[in-house]
């Protein structure tokens, strides 16, 4: 199994620590929690973009059916404009 244990990630934050050093952990932990804040905000817009966009057909679907009926019914329905030659 390819888990990483205390060791690893011990060797690995040392690593860390001779290349970038001591000044400059704290700037990258910020940038790196900025960076995730930022990407749980993108996806929640993302959602959103997509439940309104789910919303819209079912809206037009609904009208277009409203229409079907007043045409069943002989009601005159507004088309659009038709092009003067």
């Amino acid at each position: 199994m390819m888990g990483i244990g205390f060791p690893e990630l011990m060797i690995i934050l040392v690593i860390i620590m001779i290349i970038f050093g001591a000044g400059k952990l704290p700037e990258i932990g910020s940038a790196f929690g900025n960076s995730i804040r930022n990407f749980k905000k993108s996806m929640k817009e993302a959602e959103e973009i997509q439940e309104a966009a789910d919303v819209t057909p079912q809206l037009a679907e609904g009208e277009t059916a409203k229409l079907e009926e007043k045409e069943a019914e002989g009601a005159p329905v507004a088309s659009e404009p038709e092009a003067k030659n």
